[in-house]
């Protein structure tokens, strides 16, 4: 598991568009980077849109916004469309960077056990330190949160 004051892992995915986006592109920039479980669903839906109407603070305060789940390219691109959501959504249908960053946990829903990505925000600084990681965080609140810590 990572921990504040961690070199944030290194990674490239596709974006909504099917661009290569790598972590590094974003050096000397805050960036929030927030792992969530599927795009369309009620609390992933309610945390992008949240993200979606504070970007402009995002922005002012010199923080890029990164989303991150399993679902396709064209999933991303159809969610981002569907919801006007203006920041970056990656796609990591191999895990690999869930894994990296700790994300994919056990998770219990109405009794049953299941592997899944736990809601997870992640704050990395300017020289790609995490200064705060954010687990298990709740849709509504999450980027009011995160505002408040950048």
């Amino acid at each position: 598991m990572l921990n504040t004051g961690d070199k944030a892992p290194g990674f490239t995915l596709q974006d909504k568009d099917g661009v290569n986006v790598s972590l590094s592109d974003f050096a000397g920039k805050k960036v929030v980077l927030y792992f969530y479980p599927k795009d369309n669903t009620s609390g992933c839906t309610k945390q992008a849109c949240a993200f979606a109407l504070s970007y402009g603070q995002y922005k002012k305060k010199g923080a890029v916004v990164i989303g991150v789940s399993r679902d396709s390219v064209a999933s991303h691109g159809r969610f981002a469309e569907k919801y006007s959501l203006p920041f970056i959504l990656l796609s990591d249908p191999e895990l690999e960077v869930i894994k990296a960053y700790g994300v994919w946990q056990e998770k219990k829903n109405y009794g049953k056990v299941s592997m899944g990505v736990v809601r997870t925000t992640f704050i990395i600084d300017e020289a790609g330190k995490i200064t705060h990681i954010m687990p298990k965080v709740k849709p509504d609140t999450n980027a009011a949160e995160v505002l408040e810590l950048l």
